[in-house]
């Protein structure tokens, strides 16, 4: 299934693509897509109905296709060839550090430059929702833990990342600095996980193309780790890493400007499309 928000930011109800592509009406058997209504059962539910029975929802805005976040974890340098790019070592164990939910912005919503940005970059990432609560697993049960993968825009400001001091976390929570979907994609829609094509432009120019076959520590590996250090919850994200040709990685370095146009995108998954706009 293909599983999506749609209506106005912080009014949105739950849908789902039908065959042909459309948006339908599905809060009348799930409210919203958050905390318990991404467990097994009630996706099981979900999947028993036939989308052609649901209402049309028409052409509506899309918003992140996951609500309720309480946990936002990401896995930096993730990609040997990203970690070349950027002059670090290849990591032993899995950079985790925090984005904070409240960056969570939909597919087609605008990058607002935070104040005092100098260094605004791009990453597109593959990211995992989490569908059951879990602690303590292992990599073959972390797969039964997945509702669902998702496109995340892991915006960042490089300058309060790596300059201010202190954690990542620094210049990768602003607000709208993390987009994701459009779509919220079942397992059983992904043949492999580990083999999907990533890519992202700014203003039509390829920045990015990477595939997941190239992560450092796959999927299934990362959802175990991090269940080793925090109890993991119905609606988590875990964004994953991304591939090289980031803007900092660049020579001279390249970094987001206002009017710039950024679309990425993941196989299987959709794309995502935004606008970088100045702070009001």
């Amino acid at each position: 299934m293909k599983l999506v928000r749609f209506g106005p930011s912080g009014g949105e109800r739950a849908g789902i693509l039908d065959g042909n592509g459309e948006v339908r009406d599905a809060s009348s058997i799930v409210p919203d897509f958050a905390g318990a209504a991404l467990s097994p059962p009630s996706l099981r539910k979900l999947a028993s109905v036939d989308p052609a029975s649901l209402p049309k929802a028409g052409k509506v805005r899309l918003g992140p296709p996951v609500a309720g976040v309480r946990n936002f974890i990401a896995v930096g340098l993730n990609y040997a060839d990203h970690a070349a790019e950027t002059g670090a070592a290849i990591p032993v164990e899995p950079i985790l550090f925090n984005k904070a939910p409240s960056c969570i912005n939909g597919p087609y919503d605008d990058l607002v430059i935070p104040r005092d940005s100098q260094k605004m970059d791009w990453e597109v990432e593959l990211a995992v929702v989490i569908g059951q609560r879990a602690c303590y697993v292992d990599p073959v049960q972390s797969r039964e833990l997945i509702a669902g993968y998702t496109i995340c825009h892991d915006v960042s400001e490089r300058a309060f990342q790596l300059e201010r001091g202190g954690q990542f976390m620094k210049g990768k929570g602003c607000p709208t600095f993390g987009p994701l979907g459009p779509w919220l994609v079942t397992p059983d829609e992904i043949t492999d996980v580990q083999n999907l094509g990533l890519w992202l432009e700014v203003n039509g120019h390829r920045m990015q193309t990477g595939s997941t076959r190239h992560m450092i520590f796959d999927i299934a590996f990362i959802v175990s780790y991090v269940s080793q250090f925090m109890l993991l919850e119905p609606g988590d994200l875990i964004t994953t890493g991304t591939p090289p040709g980031v803007g900092m990685g660049m020579n001279p370095p390249r970094f987001l400007r206002c009017g710039d146009r950024v679309r990425l995108g993941i196989d299987g998954l959709g794309h995502q499309e935004q606008r970088v706009v100045a702070l009001a």
